[in-house]
């Protein structure tokens, strides 16, 4: 490969790194800056899907062109899968979690968008529960006969 090209790819590489630090700071930012649990974990979520995404892509770049060791990129690529998948799925996670003890979500103005926990705990189940299975108003789970 001619050198212009090299240097052109490595250079594309750190813009693309530099990309994703960009995310990161944001996400921090947004950490900081959000009110309630459920916009920082929005925006923990997105940005670090966001920052992994252009961070690893450039970092495949420098493994194909300055290392040339394919090897190397094609490990890069299975962290890019992995975290692809499983940081949308520990935010929805987290997030139900949440709803489902009772932790309101609140608007702009810092008002509950919910009537109470016992309607977030409600808009949380997404199917019934099973025979004998109640969830009481504090959050403790229980079956009807007492046993745990």
């Amino acid at each position: 490969m001619p050198d212009f090209v090299l240097v052109l790819l490595t250079g594309l590489a750190w813009v693309l790194m530099l990309i994703g630090c960009v995310f990161v700071v944001a996400g921090g930012v947004g950490l900081l800056r959000l009110p309630d649990l459920y916009t920082r974990l929005h925006a923990a979520g997105v940005t670090d899907t966001g920052s992994t995404i252009f961070m690893l892509l450039g970092m495949v770049i420098i493994a194909l062109v300055e290392y040339q060791n394919p090897w190397i990129a094609a490990k890069l690529i299975l962290i890019l899968f992995f975290t692809l998948f499983t940081t949308p799925t520990c935010s929805h996670a987290l997030a139900k979690i949440a709803l489902l003890s009772g932790l309101v979500p609140i608007d702009e103005n810092g008002k509950p968008i919910l009537a109470s926990p016992k309607l977030a705990k409600k808009m949380a189940l997404s199917r019934k529960p099973k025979e004998g299975f109640e969830a009481d108003d504090e959050g403790d789970n229980s079956n009807k006969d007492g046993a745990s």
